[in-house]
């Protein structure tokens, strides 16, 4: 497909084609833009997920190899906290992690169409789906992989009756695998027989999710600690682990049953300021780096040895209300109001500076599903007033506003987003205080539902409306009845929803496009659904992003993804 920076046309071409396709990486450089990227699941993890904090700006070295070894160094603003695709929803994670374990099904690099990997054939009818298996695949232990490895991977993740069940598994478990399926069975070593609980539309696509990717059994059952260690089938594997330095080095995998991958060692290298990470890409100590700012750009712009690179993105950021703990939050007309008072155009123009448009909606315009009917809550602070009146908070009140320091794509600059809600709210007599956190202490305090309001975002993980809609705005547990929220501790809850928001009206749309098979259907449900969400406004839609990232002119065969990856097996250097 050809390069794409425009977005306009490709999106339309998306949703004719049910995004089927996204964009590929433009090869074109940009002046004054700025961005950040996923290049894989951050979940969205209201997620984003299980990052590190802001790590340190420490050498990058290639841990005294020869110099006949070809070291790909990716730079980034967060070191991951976990290599455990089962204890996180974070982007940073996943970036290391899915390049040494795999799932059943992936993603075609730099598109949302599937292709095989573990698997070699699937047939979904109904609830009943089939899978024949690749033979002659060995994980980094040694061991050859088998259907037993993908059952015990799935109980791991949700069966609370199997003797290794992870109990501090993710959010992802439910919703990629555990509300879905039924049964499964290994007919033979290597066919899957899988019974799902319903027809569920997008299951194939969340076979693809990195928080599906399989795990060696026997790691399961024995003593590895899969916080610190990978025992995957992927074309790298972990050699070694620094949480001291922020540093993670994988090698290439000899018995890899692709592709050799065309670099001999990944260095995962973090430098917690985008202004340090863009100098050193172009004093080429780096060769990749993501979480770029506008600022950072124009580093990278003008410089003779690297460039930007951009993509479509499927993402957005959001502000979300916590109507678990906050009162006035429950009102609606208190949401709509301070959605009114925020100048999301200002947001994306003047601190994201082109690199994002304006959200109006859960579901990203690169999506069938989106409702193009819809349009941005204008700024206009006199609308706000008069709803804060007639709600009964004319005189305002107060909250605290939790985000993460580090940038994100969908929020590359977190505080000064932060700073422009404190000061449009203080206009309606609205009180703000900032509560920034580093990444990983953000995805705690937010998962456990202490925050009043948070800023946050996801990545799509599958490129379906589902990953948006049910992921991060349905409860997943039953809305009490004549009330709009649940009570966080409410059992089964699901965490992700971190306004802890549930419409009866919305979650049936959404329920009803997962049993329908239909896209044309599925997306008007989907369109509905979006419309009560814009509505009723649980979050102030603020922005979708381009995937931007900053590469080095000695990169080759480099895909700016906005799904999957990043795809590093495939670079080359010179």
């Amino acid at each position: 497909m050809s390069p794409d920076t425009t977005g306009t046309s490709r999106r339309s071409f998306l949703q004719r084609a049910g995004g089927a396709t996204v964009a590929t990486a433009s090869v074109a450089s940009l002046a004054g833009c700025g961005g950040n990227g996923g290049d894989g699941g951050d979940g969205g993890n209201g997620s984003d997920g299980d990052d590190g904090g802001d790590g340190t700006d420490g050498d990058d070295g290639t841990d005294g190899d020869d110099g006949d070894t070809t070291s790909l160094r990716y730079g980034r603003g967060a070191h991951s906290s976990t290599l455990d695709p089962q204890n996180t929803t974070s982007g940073e994670v996943a970036k290391v992690t899915n390049q040494a374990y795999e799932g059943l099904i992936s993603f075609q690099v730099g598109e949302a169409s599937l292709t095989e990997s573990l698997a070699t054939d699937w047939s979904m009818d109904g609830e009943s789906v089939t899978l024949t298996l690749r033979e002659d695949v060995t994980f980094h232990d040694g061991s050859d992989f088998t259907a037993d490895d993908f059952i015990a991977t799935y109980r791991r993740f949700v069966d609370d009756d199997y003797e290794y069940h992870f109990e501090d598994a993710s959010a992802y478990g439910p919703f990629t695998l555990g509300n879905w399926i039924e049964s499964v069975e290994a007919p033979s070593d290597y066919e899957l027989s899988i019974t799902l609980t319903q027809t569920y539309a997008p299951f194939l696509r969340n076979l693809a999710m990195f928080a599906a990717v399989v795990i060696s059994q026997d790691a399961i059952e024995g003593d590895t600690n899969l916080d610190d260690e990978m025992v995957g089938t992927g074309p790298f594997q972990l050699e070694n682990l620094d949480d001291a330095n922020n540093r993670i080095r994988l090698t290439a995998y000899d018995d890899y049953w692709g592709e050799s991958p065309n670099v001999d060692e990944v260095l995962f290298l973090t430098r917690g300021q985008n202004s340090t990470r863009a100098q050193a890409l172009v004093e080429e100590e780096l060769d990749i780096i993501d979480g770029l700012d506008p600022d950072s750009m124009q580093i990278i712009e003008g410089s003779d040895s690297a460039e930007n690179r951009t993509a479509t993105g499927i993402n957005i950021g959001y502000m979300a209300f916590n109507l678990s703990r906050v009162e006035p939050f429950r009102d609606r007309r208190v949401r709509r109001a301070i959605s009114y008072a925020i100048d999301t155009q200002a947001i994306v123009e003047n601190i994201y500076s082109g690199i994002a448009t304006q959200a109006d909606q859960p579901i990203p315009p690169a999506l069938f599903g989106h409702n193009d009917d819809i349009s941005p809550y204008e700024y206009d602070p006199d609308q706000a007033q008069s709803l804060l009146e007639e709600a009964g908070y004319g005189d305002g009140f107060s909250f605290s506003l939790t985000t993460f320091q580090n940038p994100r794509g969908y929020n590359p600059a977190p505080l000064p987003t932060a700073e422009t809600i404190r000061s449009n709210l203080s206009e309606i007599g609205i009180e703000v205080s900032i509560d920034d956190r580093q990444f990983s202490d953000y995805l705690t305090y937010t998962s456990q539902g202490r925050h009043d309001a948070t800023l946050a975002g996801w990545y799509t993980d599958n490129a379906d409306p589902d990953n948006f809609c049910y992921v991060l705005m349905h409860p997943q547990t039953e809305a009490p009845e004549g009330q709009d929220w649940v009570s966080w501790d409410t059992e089964g809850f699901n965490t992700s929803n971190n306004a802890a928001w549930a419409n009866s009206e919305y979650m049936s749309a959404v329920e009803e496009a997962q049993r329908t098979t239909n896209q044309e259907d599925r997306a008007a449900l989907y369109q509905e659904a979006a419309q009560i969400a814009h509505d009723e406004a649980p979050w102030v839609f603020i922005d979708y992003a381009d995937e931007v990232r900053g590469v080095s002119n000695s990169v080759s065969n480099y895909t700016v993804a906005a799904i999957g990856g990043p795809y590093l097996e495939a670079v080359e250097l010179e």
